[in-house]
């Protein structure tokens, strides 16, 4: 039968799973050969970075709301869902014209390709994976297609095991072996893979100690209320927001950082260099701009770090530049005024995290964290580069994706007890929660009933005013649905806003309401 000739209908099946197989053994392939060189990504992660870096903050925000944390993994699910749809399609219509298959299959390699030179840093090589992914995929198919072209139309009348049921066992058994070879492949290239992480290199760091230690956290900082949220956020529990799909992988042997712009003097250090400048402790509450009003996107740890003001001091500043721009290793950018870095607030290149090395998904080796602002300006993980430039000069990622070039963190106030969908008991109970306003502090939280008065809550002791308060206030449930408000007052004196307002562009702000079921006892 010649490549033109249309095979029988019966086999739409067969050729429905030849396409998702060749797709599959394509990119099995593809992720062996990212074993090759550190710097060669798969198809689905290089495309899945583009699709966050192009994607409208509409989109964004969206993702963020739905899927929280796994908003990644939510987007690679995706990605390959539409992939194996596309197989199936390509496989059927290469029933007729197997030339589709080899279109389409070289559309995914160029599209890859594209991707690939997109991310930051990335060598010409880094095509490598989607050309291999493309080319295997197209070969695949068209071998699978012979296979099937030879399976004769007509089914056998006996049962003993005639030409036809031998050819559909056959092929069967050969795409159980393609499958299993791509499978296999797959999880060859991660194993291998894992040998450029950064793993030996976190495991084997031993830091300096602070020259200047961060005070004694201790329980008057925290509510005995049972299931209450830690004054500390442990390293596992703390939240993370950033575009990176993979995790950068990046050894502390052969990291550096680079102190550019418009500066006196440029500088570059080592690891080791810059710890020689000297680190400090410092407890700050960090918080994601996406955070909605009651939302977890918020977290207190103790950071350990270089002060950036002793780096700038080092370089010598230009007394134009306005804006201080951290740059990741893959490409990401915050941008924030240089006026915060000396104006008291905690501002650190930040190697260490709740006394230990920073976790390779909050940045390790280094990365920036600035009291006050937002994360999107103010926190650059996996710090490679900081520009001295203006506002004027240079947008960081998310500006011109819609959010504020100068974001300080609103304050906040969250209910964490009773929990959300809770069913309480009646009688004496707690009112619990968190309240925030990073370098102003808390002075005061109030709690309100349905139509009741508005009542303080007992606060428990402040640390520094870079860190969230907690709060609790006793109450008397009584059976029904109360709705439940709470607001803050900050040092300033300033009452939050009533009014709710969505995170974008500059951070969520209002005062949360949340209804709860008491139940008789």
């Amino acid at each position: 039968m010649s490549d033109t000739e249309s095979p029988k209908g019966e086999h739409r099946a067969l050729f429905a799973a030849s396409g998702l197989v060749a797709a599959g053994v394509g990119l099995g392939l593809a992720e062996l050969s990212t074993s090759v060189n550190r710097a060669w990504r798969s198809p689905v992660e290089v495309v899945a970075e583009v699709v966050i870096d192009q994607a409208p903050s509409s989109i964004t925000k969206f993702g963020i709301e739905v899927f929280g944390k796994n908003d990644k993994l939510a987007l690679v699910i995706g990605i390959l869902v539409t992939l194996t749809i596309v197989g199936v399609v390509v496989g059927l219509l290469s029933r007729r014209r197997p030339i589709v298959g080899d279109v389409a299959f070289g559309l995914f390699a160029v599209a890859g390709a594209g991707a690939a030179l997109q991310v930051a840093n990335a060598p010409v090589s880094a095509i490598v994976p989607s050309l291999v992914a493309g080319g295997v995929g197209a070969l695949v198919l068209r071998f699978l297609r012979g296979r099937i072209v030879a399976i004769p139309a007509t089914k056998p009348v006996s049962d003993d095991g005639s030409a036809d049921g031998t050819s559909r066992r056959t092929f069967l058994a050969l795409t159980g072996g393609l499958v299993a070879l791509g499978a296999v492949a797959a999880a060859g290239g991660r194993a291998l893979r894992d040998r450029f992480s950064a793993v030996d290199s976190r495991n084997n760091l031993v830091l300096p100690a602070a020259d200047r230690p961060g005070p004694t956290v201790t329980e008057a900082y925290a509510t005995d209320v049972e299931g209450m949220t830690p004054f500390t956020t442990s390293n596992a529990d703390f939240y993370r927001i950033d575009t990176a799909l993979t995790v950068p992988q990046v050894p502390v042997e052969s990291w550096e950082l680079e102190i550019k712009g418009m500066v006196d003097e440029p500088l570059t250090l080592t690891f080791d260099e810059l710890t020689e400048f000297g680190l400090v402790e410092a407890d700050v509450t960090m918080t994601c701009v996406s955070n909605r009003v009651g939302g977890d996107l918020v977290g207190n740890a103790r950071w350990l770090g270089v002060p950036l003001q002793r780096l700038l001091d080092e370089v010598g500043v230009d007394p134009d530049a306005d804006q201080l721009v951290g740059r990741s290793i893959d490409g990401y950018t915050c941008g924030f005024p240089v006026s915060a870095v000396g104006d008291g607030r905690t501002c650190l290149v930040a190697v260490g995290m709740n006394g230990e090395p920073l976790p390779l998904e909050h940045g390790f080796p280094a990365r920036l964290v600035t009291a006050g602002l937002y994360g999107y300006i103010s926190a650059t993980k996996w710090l490679t580069e900081i520009e001295l430039t203006t506002f004027e000069d240079f947008d960081s990622y998310w500006v011109p994706r819609g959010y504020a070039d100068r974001a300080p963190i609103r304050t906040q106030c969250r209910i964490d007890i009773p929990r959300t969908g809770e069913q309480v008991t009646a009688g004496p109970q707690y009112i619990a929660g968190v309240a925030w306003a990073q370098t102003k502090g808390i002075t005061k939280v109030e709690v309100k009933v349905d139509d009741g008065p508005w009542q303080e809550a007992e606060l428990a002791d402040e640390l520094t005013d870079e860190t969230w308060r907690q709060w609790r206030i006793e109450w008397d449930a009584q059976v029904g649905s109360p709705r439940l408000l709470c607001r803050a007052t900050d040092g300033d004196g300033v009452l939050m806003p009533e009014e709710r307002t969505e995170p974008l562009p500059d951070g969520a702000s209002g005062w949360q309401s949340k209804l709860v079921i008491v139940q008789a006892a």
